[in-house]
This record gives C-alpha cells, structure tokens and sequence, in this order.
C-alpha cells in the first residue's frame, strides 16, 4: 500500500490528514482519546513534541540568514496586526458598535490578530525556507490574548509576557545555538523535523470539536474566511516585500486556539464588552477550526503556483565520505 504517497497527493496533507483525523475522534468518539497510557499521552501531547519540533527547525536556521529572518517577521507581524485591527474598527466605526453579518469589531480583531504558530512551523518547514522558519522567534508574539487587548487600545492594562514569549522562542534559540556550532549536529537535528509533523499535527486535531462551526453558524464560517483570505493578501505580500518567499505570509493566516479565550480577557478588563463574550467566542473558535483546515491547504497551493522551493542553508546530503589512504 502506498499510504505516503497518498497522504502527500492532498495539498499538506502531512499536515492536514492527521490534524483533521485528530479532530472527527474528538468530535464523534471523544473516549477512544481518553484510554489511557501512551495513546492519550500521543493524543494530548501536542505542545511537547512541537517544542521538540522547534528544536529540530532552530537548527535549520544559520546566522548568516537571522537578520532577513527576524527582518520578515516583524513585516508579517506588522501587516497581520494592522490589517486586522484596521478591518475591526472600520466595523466598529462605520456601523457605530453594531456587528455586521453577526461579526463585532472585537470579534474580528481577536480572530485576524492572533496565530497559530504550530501549525505556521510545520507549513514553512515543509515548504518555505531559512527566512520563513525563522520569523517565527518575532512571529510568536501573536500567540495569546494580550496583543489584541494592545489593539484596541488597553496596552496600559495588558501585561505582555515576556517570560511566556521567552519561552517559546527558547527551544529555537538551541537549536539555532547546536545547528551554527555543529554541522553535523544541525544535519541530525533537520532528519527529524519532517518526521514529528504529523504527530504533533494529530495532537493539535484532538483538540478541535467540528460541533463549534455549528454553534457559530455562518458568521463563524465568514469569520474564519475573512482572516484567511484578506490576512494571505496582506501578509503575503509584506513577506515577499522583505524577501521572504511569501509562504510565511500564508503560513501565519490563521487563528489560534487560545484566541478563544480573548473576548473572556478583554471583557475583564473592560466590563462594558461582557455582553459580547456570548457571540464572539464561539465564532472565534469557528475562525480557528476553519483556518486550521484551510490555512495549509492554501499554502500548498500558493508554493506550488508559485513554485516555493525549501532552500536549505547548505545541501541536504550529508558530507563526502573521506577517500581510503590508498585511494589514488
């Protein structure tokens, strides 16, 4: 049986097949995750074997590329977080408060601002380059809450976490740190990149319940489609603008799983926006489900249209065997 072969005909589909496999267990037989020992330790193991992962890619990343990388990241941060919050408040401005299509300024700010930077390591390990992978050490700054609470103007309330954002990059940092110090050590590290994706991948699925799209209707549905489709147009372009192959800007057009936890954080610190949390969270959490299905179906697409190859820093093969003593 050619399962590999099959698996690879479906754009990402090392990435998509497990995740999505992940999320109709956890959506229909939610009990077969929850067996016990090694199986539910695979099933919920997501963020250790992506920090494994982050390990393995640090190493990819020479110094001599670190400049153009963080350079292209902090465009693509940018990009995602003006167009983003720019597109909530015309909402919240123009229609004085009132959703649109069921969609809030808030609602459209914590989808489009936020990522999910798993699923943007495995996309750019599998088709981007050095520059696309290594945005991610600016790119992490849009994991968690804080940087829409920012947004819309509560930075004097917001605490951003440097310690959890130190600690995402950390992982990247050594392995950056091992790969510029040893070739050898970067050669190992990179075999196993590609290896972990569908693992993690199926973690990352196991968290997802399909019954949220439902619960959110169509405005969930259009939530997510936005923050694919007009955050690919802007970022992509920042990427490529600053060098990169535009692959990270399609990576990052998503939502992040902890998104859904936004409207509950900026509702603490504004009483005023409470009546929203009902609507917006589990219309964020359709962005999320949506995004995560589409988003590396997109990047696939867009490397192969536009013909993205992975350069790596040096050839993918390992050096030359030494000629024998006696060889003339």
């Amino acid at each position: 049986m050619k399962i590999k072969e099959a698996i690879e005909k479906f754009p990402g589909g090392m990435m998509v097949i497990p995740l999505l496999w992940g999320s109709l267990l956890n959506t229909y037989f939610p009990h077969v995750l929850s067996i016990g020992s090694f199986s539910t330790s695979l099933a919920h193991g997501a963020l250790p074997i992506l920090a494994v992962f982050f390990v393995c890619m640090g190493a990819e990343i020479q110094l001599k590329t670190a400049p153009r990388a963080l350079k292209n990241g902090a465009a693509i941060t940018l990009s995602k977080l003006a167009s983003g919050v720019a597109l909530g408040l015309l909402v919240s401005y123009v229609f004085k408060g009132k959703p649109i299509f069921g969609l809030s300024g808030m609602a459209i700010i914590a989808a489009t601002t936020n990522a999910n930077m798993g699923l943007y390591a495995a996309l750019t390990k599998q088709f981007g380059d050095e520059v696309d992978r290594g945005a991610l050490a600016v790119l992490s700054i849009l994991e968690g809450p804080f940087v829409t609470m920012v947004a819309l103007g509560m930075s004097g309330l917001a605490k951003i976490p440097f310690i959890e954002l130190l600690a995402t990059i950390l992982p990247i940092l050594i392995g950056m740190a091992l790969g510029n110090l040893d070739r050898n050590m970067r050669m190992f590290l990179k075999s196993g990149g590609d290896l972990l994706i569908p693992f993690f991948a199926f973690g990352l699925g196991a968290q997802i319940n399909l019954h949220a799209i439902l619960a959110a209707g169509v405005p969930g549905i259009l939530l997510g489609l936005v923050t694919l489709v007009v955050g690919s147009i802007v970022n992509i372009a920042a990427s490529r603008l600053t060098g990169g192959t535009g692959v990270g800007g399609a990576a990052v057009s998503t939502t992040a799983g902890n998104a859904v936890a936004t409207p509950t954080a900026i509702a603490a610190v504004d009483p005023h926006l409470a009546s929203l949390i009902a609507v917006a969270t589990p219309q964020i959490a359709a962005s999320t489900i949506v995004t995560s299905l589409l988003t590396p179906l997109l990047t696939a697409l867009y490397a192969k249209k536009f013909k993205v190859r992975r350069k790596a820093a040096d050839s993918d093969s390992a050096p030359p065997l030494a000629k024998p003593a006696d060889a003339p």
